[in-house]
């Protein structure tokens, strides 16, 4: 046999018999082969000749005995796996670029991020749209801990949540900021004293209302040494609790506005109690995020890049 390399650029005539090859060793043998391919077995014969040829190599044996690799052929048969899967991965990815963004984009956002200035998301949104008129969204508002477990399991494409503990599993796009302040109630013995002349061991001896979870929420606790007496997983919680006048917590300055509009809570100025947040949208690392993901995340990070 003439020694001849497949090297440099592979030909459609060379794919094609690779995908010839490969499903002569799907099947077992050429006779069972003839049904796959739907063509005669001699003829599958002289393209596994042909293909020997090309490379140089023996890559079967095949009569009486039955059909058989011999170890040069199933190494090629492994390169032929890697290659044509990669090349049938490539000619989807292509077709996938030239189709038209449709389906549904599944969003978790975290809650009270609608009334922050800093929040473009209404403005990504509209984007979005512009860019993928066909796209049903299914927007639902959640925990961290539930975005983050539907974002990992695959039931969210995308989420937006404050920083906290990362996960391996996610990658993170800073998005924008909150300004987190610490309040009292109406009721409370803190609403209209002068904060300033507030000592540090006094400020401690409130009842407090916390973040269950890992957050700067509870770093911010734990820095101002602050007695937790009630624990919350969202803001509205927090603010039910403030509300009834029996605790002090943080609250995202732009969602308190309204209510320290109506006389109904007070910031607590002191130093110290205040922090930020920064929110980051959320996709999973494997599998990488499909094309409505991918349009989505553009599009939020173009609305914040300012």
């Amino acid at each position: 046999m003439v020694k001849k390399a497949l090297l440099g650029q592979v030909s459609d005539a060379e794919i094609r018999l690779l995908r010839i090859f490969r499903a002569v060793v799907a099947c077992g043998g050429l006779t069972a082969a003839e049904l796959e391919l739907n063509i005669g077995r001699s003829t599958i014969s002289r393209h596994l000749k042909d293909l020997e040829a090309r490379l140089g190599l023996t890559l079967c044996r095949r009569g009486r005995g039955g059909f058989a690799l011999t170890p040069d052929g199933q190494r090629v048969h492994e390169g032929a796996l890697r290659l044509l899967d990669a090349l049938d991965g490539f000619r989807a990815e292509v077709r996938d670029l030239h189709a038209d963004l449709v389906g549904t984009l599944m969003l978790g956002l975290f809650d009270k991020t609608a009334t922050n200035p800093r929040s473009r998301i209404g403005a990504a949104i509209r984007a979005y749209r512009r860019r993928a008129p066909d796209v049903h969204l299914d927007l639902s508002v959640g925990t961290l801990n539930d975005i983050e477990s539907a974002v990992i399991d695959g039931r969210l494409h995308l989420g937006i949540v404050p920083d906290h503990r990362r996960s391996d599993s996610l990658a993170y796009l800073d998005l924008f900021g909150e300004d987190m302040m610490l309040y009292c109630g109406r009721q409370h013995p803190l609403y209209g004293a002068d904060h300033a002349r507030l000592a540090p061991d006094e400020l401690r001896g409130y009842d407090y209302a916390g973040l269950a979870y890992h957050s700067p929420n509870m770093e911010a606790t734990h820095r101002l040494g602050l007695r937790r007496q009630a624990e919350v997983n969202d803001q509205e919680a927090v603010a039910t609790l403030i509300l009834s006048g029996c605790y002090i917590g943080f609250l995202p300055d732009h969602y308190a506005r309204i209510f320290v509009a109506d006389g109904l809570i007070q910031r607590i100025e002191h130093p110290g109690c205040h922090y930020e947040v920064r929110f980051m949208a959320v996709t999973r690392r494997s599998p990488a995020p499909s094309r409505l993901a991918a349009a989505c995340l553009d599009a939020l990070a173009q609305a914040h890049e300012d």
